[in-house]
């Protein structure tokens, strides 16, 4: 039967381990000393070794003729750890073994001597699922445990996992394993396998198992099914991804300005059944890589990449601001977030493709500031002209004055002259500059009141808040709901720490203060253009 990789190629001594120096050299120590610990904790990311170190430790305690720290795996205890045939060795599952039952039957059996082996050797895997009786039924044991007892507990959530267990074992975090790493395992099992594998695949693989060794196996056993020659494509294709071909394609259309040829390019990737959330995160670390480039003197340790590509992310960063790339990584963090709430994946990522091609479609501060930078961009270039020079005016018209006439007396008996009375004044109304957050606030609160408030902004007249929405349903509410009324004044309280009282905005009632200018930047700008009489054109 055939066996995968992962487990055909899983390590069988602590020499084999890889990405791991700092744990395996120190385990190998105690091991070798006789010094090692009655309990270990192993905590890092899925398919970085926890699992199979804690087997190498087994069979190194346990081993007849060790080799400095390193099981023989060619004894009697070896073979029957690595077949399962020697009960002494236990490996439990805490996820599905989380009762209190289990850990007192594992603790009533944890008393009597091996009956083969020197030590007995528990591994609870994932033990932060372990219920809270079964952790106090844990403790005892864990803290003075039997000579012959040894626990080795393994977790990738140790956050989760109680300090009491936490300060009776010995810890050793696992860290992720580098691309660059993963990526000369491969080559050498590609060659034991007798399959080619391109140094570039090596690497894209290493990058997309996400520090995992089992995963990037599992996913070379993947691609080798596709033939005998495993090529970047033949990863794309079996991973689902779009190439770095498709993703230079998009972002420079992106960046160029032409969102009809980003389009095109994200609709040929859709008929390849790309995936657009997995989509959207390549071309979030493409945008990310973008920013180190920009940043960093010398990004080769940090941008996973060949030297070619590395080179295209530079060129490409020459002509860009770190503003416009850190808007690019808003919006699409923005949007991985949408992906997974919405069935129209493919419009959703559209629209964020089309932000992206022009910032001044964004509704906050990045798309104000944008078009502040396209107006001053235009004055620099001296698109906008100055004023024409005034023209002479025309001379004066001579008034000849009139003889007052005499003051008319009131008839007797006419009704005195009324004052006509005085037109009603506006009251003031200063736009609310914290809306947005306001906002962020109420879709923790009420989802379904934000969703009818996403494009409304506020005013404030002392201790009013008035709310421009031009949703019919959010007018409905705010007249009808008093469980809406009090979501929207306790997301308002959060973020100013004072009451108002709630209602509707209206322009024929309220005269926008001059404040307006200082809470958007871009109107500030257009009226001193006003004063200045300098025509503005922004469009394109």
């Amino acid at each position: 039967m055939y066996q995968a990789l992962y487990r055909k190629w899983r390590p069988r001594t602590f020499d084999d381990v890889v990405g791991q120096e700092h744990i395996t050299t120190t385990l190998k120590h105690e091991v070798a000393s006789g010094k090692f610990s009655h309990a270990y904790l192993f905590t890092g990311s899925r398919g970085t070794g926890k699992t199979t170190c804690s087997k190498i430790i087994a069979k190194a305690v346990n081993c007849l003729h060790p080799v400095d720290g390193n099981p023989c795996n060619q004894c009697d205890i070896c073979r029957g750890i690595d077949d399962g045939s020697i009960l002494d060795v236990a490996e439990i599952d805490a996820a599905s073994n989380n009762g209190v039952d289990s850990i007192r039957q594992l603790r009533e059996e944890a008393f009597f001597l091996p009956a083969v082996a020197k030590y007995r050797v528990y591994i609870l895997d994932e033990c932060h699922m372990l219920s809270a009786g079964a952790v106090n039924a844990l403790l005892k044991i864990l803290e003075e445990p039997p000579e012959h007892v040894l626990f080795i507990l393994a977790t990738t959530e140790v956050h989760k996992v109680l300090p009491t267990i936490l300060s009776r074992c010995q810890r050793f975090d696992f860290k992720r394993i580098s691309s660059q790493v993963i990526a000369r395992r491969l080559l050498q099992v590609g060659e034991q396998e007798g399959f080619s594998l391109a140094e570039d695949a090596a690497l894209l693989i290493g990058r997309l198992s996400d520090g995992g060794m089992r995963d990037a196996l599992s996913l070379l056993d993947l691609c080798a099914s596709y033939g005998p020659d495993i090529t970047v494509q033949s990863v794309t294709e079996a991973a689902g991804l779009a190439g770095q071909e498709q993703i230079f394609a998009l972002s420079d259309a992106i960046l160029g300005g032409q969102p009809g040829q980003a389009l095109q390019v994200v609709g040929q990737l859709s008929e390849n059944s790309v995936d657009f959330s997995q989509l959207c995160e390549q071309l979030a670390g493409h945008f990310r890589d973008l920013m180190l480039v920009k940043t960093v003197k010398t990004p080769e340790d940090l941008v996973q990449s060949t030297p070619e590509e590395l080179e295209r992310l530079r060129q490409q960063a020459k002509g860009l601001s770190l503003g416009r790339i850190l808007y690019a990584l808003d919006v699409l963090q923005d949007t991985m977030g949408r992906l997974s709430r919405t069935s129209f994946k493919r419009t959703e990522f559209e629209m964020a493709v089309v932000r992206l091609g022009d910032e001044q479609l964004g509704q906050g501060l990045e798309g104000a500031y944008a078009r502040i930078e396209k107006l001053e961009r235009k004055f620099r270039s001296g698109v906008l002209a100055a004023p024409a020079a005034a023209q002479p005016a025309d001379p004066p018209a001579v008034s000849v004055a009139l003889p007052k006439a005499p003051p008319s007396k009131p008839a007797a008996g006419a009704a005195p002259t009324q004052k006509p009375a005085a037109a009603p004044q506006n009251r003031e109304a200063v736009p609310f500059a914290n809306w947005n957050k306001v906002l962020e606030e109420l879709q923790k609160i009420n989802p379904a009141l934000y969703g009818a408030m996403v494009e409304s902004r506020a005013f404030t007249s002392g201790d009013l808040m008035l709310v421009d929405c031009k949703n019919d349903l959010f007018l409905m509410l705010l007249r009808t709901s008093v469980a809406a009324k009090e979501s929207l004044r306790s997301a308002i309280l959060a973020v100013t720490g004072q009451k108002y009282h709630l209602g509707p905005f209206r322009s024929e009632k309220y005269t926008v203060s001059e404040q307006a200018a200082a809470a958007d930047p871009l109107k500030g700008l257009l009226k001193r253009a006003s004063e200045l009489n300098v025509p503005v054109d922004i469009t394109e």
